[in-house]
């Protein structure tokens, strides 16, 4: 009886010790997910995230992983789901995500650039020099989700009394920003609509002539990206995470690099009441229900 006993006992204590084990195991190999809107090649995502992955790795003290999408909508909806941590969303996506979530994501931090985004208009055409000159000509956009690569040009051109739809002779997606330069650069398209942060960067790059490859107007400023995290997120990593983001400084070889590859100065607070324009801007133009 005692044998039998001490047996049960040493049963009990083998599976509490498998299960801390199994504890351990599962805590070991937590993962903090963050994905971003596709709006630039697959490569050139991965390659602004890997800094940024390794920095947050060590202030989260956690694995972090990038998760790539296919596409806008899938940014949107695996944050609304929680399959993912955060997420890198243009302004009109996280309208779009905060709509679709019921108002559960909150952003976090934008770049300070951010407060104060633009979008270029740009042709290879001498006889296009302002938005009227548009009208009967082809246009590209980049994704019909993105921001600064369509909500935003359309809306200026829409007040502008140009109707895209009516007034153009055929309106593109290409996609991301950098394929809509592609197209207007190939003469696919006699003008497209980008980001002012990617044409700078690929003007600086020498991956596009701006002597063949012009801009011809620049939109007014309004509020653009940001990182977002789900509401139900815990609020001590939330914290953790925002200061981590805010802590980043050109001052820090890390945080040069990690601020250069995301094309920041630095990242600074954002709140949803920031985007209330880009909603506006979205239901005016139909782009939102």
């Amino acid at each position: 009886m005692l044998a039998s006993t001490s047996l049960s006992h040493l049963r009990r204590l083998l599976i509490a010790a498998a299960v801390l084990a199994c504890g351990g195991m599962v805590q070991a190999q937590q993962v903090f997910r963050i994905t971003a809107i596709p709006d630039e090649s697959p490569t050139e995502l991965a390659r602004k995230a890997e800094p940024l992955v390794k920095y947050l790795e060590r202030k989260l003290e956690m694995k972090v992983e990038f998760t790539p999408v296919t596409d806008y909508a899938a940014a949107v909806e695996t944050l609304a789901n929680k399959q993912i941590d955060m997420a890198w969303f243009g302004g009109f996506t996280f309208v779009q995500a905060q709509q679709r979530s019921g108002g559960k994501v909150i952003p976090l931090v934008q770049r300070e650039e951010d407060e104060k985004f633009r979008s270029v208009f740009i042709t290879t055409e001498p006889a296009i020099r302002s938005l009227a000159d548009l009208k009967g000509k082809t246009l590209s956009f980049g994704s019909q989700s993105s921001t600064s690569g369509h909500l935003m040009p359309r809306s200026y051109l829409l007040a502008a009394g140009i109707d895209p739809d009516r007034d153009l002779r055929r309106v593109a997606y290409s996609g991301a920003h950098d394929a809509t330069v592609a197209a207007v650069a190939s003469g696919k398209v006699d003008a497209g609509a980008l980001n002012i942060s990617v044409w700078d960067k690929l003007v600086a790059d020498k991956k596009v002539d701006p002597s063949k490859v012009r801009v011809f107007y620049t939109t007014p400023t309004y509020f653009d990206y940001n990182w977002t995290v789900h509401a139900d997120m815990p609020a001590p990593l939330r914290d953790k995470l925002t200061r981590a983001m805010l802590d980043l400084s050109p001052a820090t070889a890390e945080g040069k690099q990690v601020l250069e590859l995301q094309r920041a100065t630095r990242f600074i607070p954002t709140k949803a009441e920031n985007y209330k324009g880009i909603e506006t801007a979205a239901r005016s133009a139909g782009l939102l229900k």
